[in-house]
Formats: structure tokens, sequence, C-alpha cells
């Protein structure tokens, strides 16, 4: 099979994936064999292949938005079933975090395309615990983002506290703000964004935003979902009396000093995001199969991933880069 593996560790314009034909995945006991249909490209690919997050395995295939059919079962899946294949890939199951409800906290968790080898590749081996059954009506590249961008913009979104009927701000407007403001949108929120890029305030409008500014009106909640900590500060401070600010990322440049009666006296909160819950994945995807979110993507060939992760660094990709078979 094909698979894609980050040899060298570096800047995406430095090709640090390599292409490599290899022997199939075995499965043990409880995991799924999978043939992937569609994987989607992410910016936490980007963190690893780039070496902003530390290796964890060496040479590992990256993606973890994966979609797949099953070829070798188990846990209650049957052949030819398509499952997706998302970041949260395994919990202890007893530590405290875990007993209570709160299992992306747990000290152990592991995590696909950077514990164990994901979906840059033909095929794909997953824990049946931790397969996700995945909504109908979409096309496999459409089902893809959802299985992160969709998940934890959702996580995002619950983090920020937004009240009914609220304003939303979003800072940044990729694979996954497209679909968190859809979310809130779709629950009666008025949302602002604001992004550097034309193309992604002109898809923010086409899906409902409220307003594209720089400056947007006072907000109850906000999430910033690029990688810059800059955004921090600017974001507090755009926040009403009682708001909260979620930092929906795994990887953030460095935040400013914050003052404490601009940026987080009367009540404002900072909060950041860390992975998310099967439940909340569930509960997602529950909501895709009955809303019929709009999934902006950009296939690429599954030979061409070095280039799908270039452009998403350079900022080419409008929505979601998705690689395909």
């Amino acid at each position: 099979m094909r698979a894609w593996r980050v040899e060298h560790p570096g800047p995406a314009a430095s090709w640090p994936l390599r292409l490599r034909s290899e022997s199939a995945p075995q499965p043990a006991a409880g995991e799924l064999l999978v043939r992937v249909r569609a994987c989607g490209v992410c910016r936490t690919d980007l963190h690893v292949a780039e070496g902003d997050l530390p290796v964890h395995r060496a040479d590992v295939v990256p993606g973890h938005e994966v979609v797949g059919e099953v070829v070798a079962a188990s846990g209650g899946f049957a052949p030819g079933e398509l499952v997706g294949i998302a970041w949260l890939r395994g919990t202890c199951g007893r530590c405290r975090f875990c007993l209570r409800g709160a299992e992306n906290l747990c000290p152990s968790s592991t995590y696909t395309g950077w514990d164990a080898d994901g979906g840059y590749a033909d095929l794909a081996v997953v824990p049946a615990d931790f397969a996700l059954r995945l909504p109908s009506g979409y096309a496999d590249s459409a089902l893809a983002p959802l299985l992160c961008a969709g998940i934890i913009g959702y996580h995002a979104l619950l983090r920020s506290a937004l009240p009914a009927g609220g304003r939303l701000g979003i800072y940044g407007f990729g694979a996954s703000a497209h679909l968190a403001a859809q979310v809130a949108i779709a629950r009666g929120a008025e949302v602002h964004v604001v992004t550097r890029s034309a193309a992604a305030r002109e898809l923010a409008l086409s899906l409902g935003a409220a307003s594209v500014s720089a400056e947007p009106p006072p907000l109850d909640s906000a999430i910033i979902f690029a990688p810059a900590g800059s955004l921090v500060p600017v974001a507090l401070e755009a926040l009403d009396r009682g708001g909260t600010l979620a930092v929906a990322g795994i990887h953030l440049s460095d935040i400013p000093p914050l003052d404490y009666q601009r940026h987080l006296f009367q009540d404002r909160q900072l909060r950041s995001v860390t992975a998310n819950t099967r439940g909340q994945a569930r509960e997602f995807l529950e909501f895709a199969g009955e809303h019929r979110l709009r999934v902006e993507t950009t296939d690429y060939p599954l030979e061409t991933a070095d280039r799908a992760l270039l452009d998403l660094a350079e900022g080419r990709v409008n929505g979601a880069a998705v690689l395909v078979p």
C-alpha cells in the first residue's frame, strides 16, 4: 500500500513527508482494518509535520480525519461499513478524568496521526471502541472534515459558553471555523467573523455571518481558530462583560502580555480547548446528520499529500483540504 510518513519534521516548504510503498498494517484484537476513502488535511497534521508538536512516533503517518470502509471487522462493526477515525484514539478509562466524563483530559490519551499511524495512506487501523459511525447524505470528502474540524469546532463552541441568541466572534475562518459557525447560526446565534482572507469573508457571509468586520460589536463569546497568540488580547477586548474566549488550537504562538482591566476584568474568561470526548464527537455527528451542513472542500489525490500540506501552510486552501485515493 501507499503511505506518507513524516521523515524529517520541518517547514512544509522543505517537504517533510515521504511517500513509501509498504505492507498493509495488521489489526490487533479489538481493532478494525479500514480502507481509506478520504482523509482530511488538518492544521494539526501541519504542526506534526513541521515539528511544532514533539515527535511521539518516529516516521508517523499523519491524518486523523479518516473516512474508510471496514475491511476486517471487530467490536460490532461489519465488513463494508463506513466508519470515521478521529484524533482521539485511546484513553485509560480508569483515571479521574475518564471516570468523570472528561476523557479528553486523560493523561494516558493517545492520538491518531501522532501516537499511531493515521490516514495519509491506503489502509489504516483503529481501535473499534474509538471508531465513529457516520451520518448519511454526505460525500466521503465532505465527511472527512467533520471528524476533526467539525468535532473540535463543536467542542470549542461548547467551551465558549455562548448564551442562547448571543453574539459569537470567530477569529480565523478555515475548515473548523466554517463548520462551527453553521452550528452556532443553526442554534440562533449572531456570528461575527474576523479574517484577513477575502475568500473566507465571502464564504462566511454566504453561510449567514452577520458581519466580517475587523471590529465586531461587543461579543458574548468568541473562538480563536487561527494559531496566533497575538489575537488573544484583541478577542478578549472585544468581549462584553461576562464574555468567554475559547482558543481552539493544539498549538499557539506566544500570547502578548495581558492588561487585567482591559482584557479580563468584569468576569471575562479565557479558556483553552483540548481534544474532545467521544460523546461530543457523537453529538456533533448526530447534529450533522439532522442539519445538512455545507462542507467546503478542496480535493487532492493521495499522491499529492505533500502539496496539500504546503497549500495549507501558505493559506491557499479555502475550507478544508481532503486527500482522496
